[in-house]
């Protein structure tokens, strides 16, 4: 049985209250829409990571291509097509506008942890 780990599990919970924070909160044109975003694929990968170790580019290319269906549903009206588009969770959760700004933000996101993990295994590769 493989064990939780604790570090990347209390990532994805904080990251999760971030988000939660920001969805009730943030009600602007930069942290809401953007700082959000970016986070999205990072708490992906936390979340991931913490219930079983995989290697960084798997789950980060994991991370990344699901932030961008969920973005590509958004511009294909997804929440209107199945239905929900009156559930205020559905529409948070799986958003309601595409913007390629989004999309940016997913992938820095996504390359901030690459560079965080690929700077530690240079660290300690180097020394």
């Amino acid at each position: 049985m493989r064990r939780l780990n604790a570090a990347y599990a209390g990532l994805a919970v904080g990251l999760l209250g971030v988000e939660i924070l920001i969805s009730r909160f943030a009600h602007d044109r930069f942290i809401r829409p953007y700082a959000g975003d970016f986070l999205v694929p990072i708490l992906l990968y936390c979340l991931v990571q913490s219930a079983e170790q995989k290697p960084v580019g798997r789950v980060l290319a994991g991370a990344l291509l699901f932030s961008y269906l969920v973005e590509l549903g958004q511009h294909f009206h997804l929440v209107a097509r199945l239905g929900l588009a009156h559930s205020r969770v559905a529409r948070l959760v799986l958003g309601s506008a595409f913007s390629w700004a989004a999309m940016m933000a997913y992938t820095l996101g996504a390359l901030l942890v690459l560079g965080v993990k690929c700077g530690i295994g240079f660290y300690k590769t180097a020394f």
